[in-house]
């Protein structure tokens, strides 16, 4: 078998995530690194909420929008091979569509209903995993002349997806949010309802506000995130999942935004519509993305969480059955990780971060 030198991809790659570029210009980045080693014709690059799963955004290389509803119902609705959620749970997170399908890509729904419509042919799909958080997602897709992608060029999407999952997550979290971040508007949450057409049926004002806010309209497209929990919703309603999905995004202003969905009962029978709620995340929920987006070990984050409590080294040792000394270890691991030195930077950084920008 043909094998693939990993390393000089994995350099440049660690140069784009070095960069401090935006999510958009760090997806393209990387797209152009992986293009040189892995060629494809078009591309998908998906952020998740690392708490639910759910895909939150995309950004797209020689793909249209216009199938991002059917994407989204094959993705969250429907069962089919090398789903995103399944494939983070594999130890290789990586599928590629002919090798899952032991050569009959029809066998795949998305293939049949999606792929065959526009032309595309084989597809490389990877969930982008770190430290067990998945983050991102990648699709790579070939159209019908090419050659299928390879188990080498599939190996080397596997060696660099931490890598790609570290980078997402450190453009999706650690842009500087003071300087992007908005007051939010008065109005409370936004709430719409969604008919079994994907049609907006129902809204309060505030909700317009906030779709635009995440780069959509009610009376056109959707946000991704929006048609994604929508979906997730619909696959609640048919016992796909054991609780109503719920995620956490990015604003376009910098803020963080919770967005929960639940499907109604329709007592005179059909698919049932979605109720759609939209409301500024508090920093109970925000605190523990920008956490992780520091890269720290799960003992770290115990710490951290302590610490934010205010509880002291001895309180913090007792707590989690720890010695004091190895306290001040992770504690020291810890500042090095967040570029602080000492326990009042590390809760400032998080207040003035996520609380101070809510204060009146």
């Amino acid at each position: 078998m043909v094998s693939i030198r990993v390393e000089p991809v994995r350099r440049r790659l660690e140069s784009v995530v070095r960069a401090g570029l935006g999510p958009a210009a760090y997806v393209e980045a990387a797209l152009d690194v992986l293009a040189r080693t892995v060629p494809f014709e078009s591309a998908c690059h998906g952020t998740l909420d690392p708490a639910t799963g759910l895909l939150t955004g995309s950004v797209k290389r020689h793909l249209t929008s216009a199938y991002d509803e059917d994407f989204l119902l094959h993705e969250y609705v429907l069962d089919d091979v090398n789903l995103f959620a399944d494939l983070a749970r594999r130890p290789r997170p990586v599928g590629v569509l002919g090798e899952e399908t032991g050569g009959d890509p029809r066998r795949s729904s998305r293939y049949r209903e999606l792929f065959e419509v526009y032309g595309v042919e084989h597809e490389l799909r990877a969930a982008l995993v770190v430290a067990g958080v998945a983050w991102a997602t990648l699709a790579l897709y070939r159209e019908s002349g090419p050659a299928a992608f390879t188990r080498a060029e599939a190996d080397v999407v596997a060696a660099v997806a931490p890598l790609l999952a570290v980078g997402a997550r450190t453009a999706a979290v650690t842009a500087r949010a003071r300087a992007e971040l908005a007051r939010p508007e008065a109005g409370g949450p936004g709430v719409l309802v969604v008919d079994d057409a994907g049609r907006v049926v129902q809204s309060t004002a505030a909700a317009e506000r906030l779709v635009a806010d995440l780069g959509g309209t009610l009376g056109g497209a959707l946000p991704v995130v929006l048609g994604a929990i929508i979906a997730a919703a619909r696959g609640f309603a048919a016992g796909r999942c054991a609780v109503e999905p719920r995620a956490r995004v990015r604003a376009g202003t910098g803020r963080w935004l919770a967005v929960h969905a639940a499907p109604l009962r329709h007592h005179g029978g059909g698919a049932p519509q979605v109720v759609v709620t939209i409301e500024e995340a508090g920093p109970t929920e925000v605190v523990p993305l920008v956490v992780a987006a520091l890269g720290l070990s799960p003992r770290e984050r115990d710490v951290v969480a302590a610490v934010l409590r205010g509880a002291s080294t001895s309180e913090i040792a007792a707590a989690l059955h720890l010695s004091g000394y190895t306290v001040q270890d992770h504690l020291k691991s810890v500042f090095e990780k967040a570029g602080v030195s000492s326990r009042r930077e590390l809760v400032a950084k998080v207040f003035f971060d996520q609380y101070a920008p809510r204060l009146g």
